[in-house]
């Protein structure tokens, strides 16, 4: 049974259903819109990736990986390095490595890490005639269209979600630790923390520290409740 347990802490069901919405609404939208601005002839509407987008904009929008940045940014430099690859290397399974692994390497030197540029980076490669054709305006048409409309839509639609995108670490209101109480931690013992653990985690310093700063919060109160 415990592989039916949520792995996204935090999440629920509303989220969920928001995140299905988002989805439906912000590819739906995305299409439309491309197939309005571009001549099907040319080039496809929508690429696979960005349905990998969908679900982290809508999913989990808080993530550093579903950031505008992180999608617009990654998206298209992972397709830059893709056809750059494929006008280089003619070995398909050479490229194809090349490739992917070439986007990680761009999008965390650039900070725009996001998952779905592998695919994007990988399309490049196998994408066939009509992405070996357009060249490097791949990378601007259709990904890069197609990443700045859904995150676009993203912003409207999390504006009615309720959370916030581009994402901020946010203190809840009226949940302030009192002056006299210093916190118990260091923003260097996070640091520390992360170091210790020699994992990389999907969230934000910032909010790892929110979250730190709230659970203090709810200890304390627990504390001085009467026994």
């Amino acid at each position: 049974m415990r592989l039916f347990v949520p792995i996204l802490a935090g999440g629920n069901f509303r989220d969920r259903f928001w995140a299905c919405l988002g989805a439906l609404v912000g590819v739906a939208l995305t299409g439309l819109l491309c197939s309005l601005m571009l001549s099907p002839a040319a080039f496809a509407m929508l690429v696979a990736p960005v349905g990998a987008s969908a679900v982290l904009l809508f999913a989990v929008p808080a993530s550093p990986m579903a950031q505008p940045w992180s999608i617009i940014g990654g998206n298209i430099i992972s397709g830059l390095v893709g056809v750059a690859v494929a006008q280089t290397i003619s070995s398909p399974a050479l490229a194809t490595g090349l490739a992917v692994g070439g986007a990680i390497l761009a999008m965390s030197l650039l900070r725009c890490l996001h998952p779905p540029g592998g695919a994007v980076a990988l399309t490049a490669v196998i994408g066939g005639k009509m992405v070996t054709s357009a060249g490097f305006l791949f990378a601007l048409v259709p990904v890069g269209l197609n990443s700045a409309l859904l995150v676009l839509t993203g912003i409207l639609f999390h504006r009615l979600s309720g959370h916030s995108y581009p994402h901020r670490a946010v203190p809840v209101a009226g949940h302030v630790l009192p002056p006299q109480s210093p916190p118990i931690f260091h923003p260097e013992d996070v640091d520390r923390a992360l170091a210790d653990l020699g994992e990389t985690f999907d969230v934000g310093k910032a909010d790892l520290e929110l979250l730190f700063r709230q659970v203090e919060l709810h200890a304390r109160e627990r504390s001085q409740r009467p026994a």
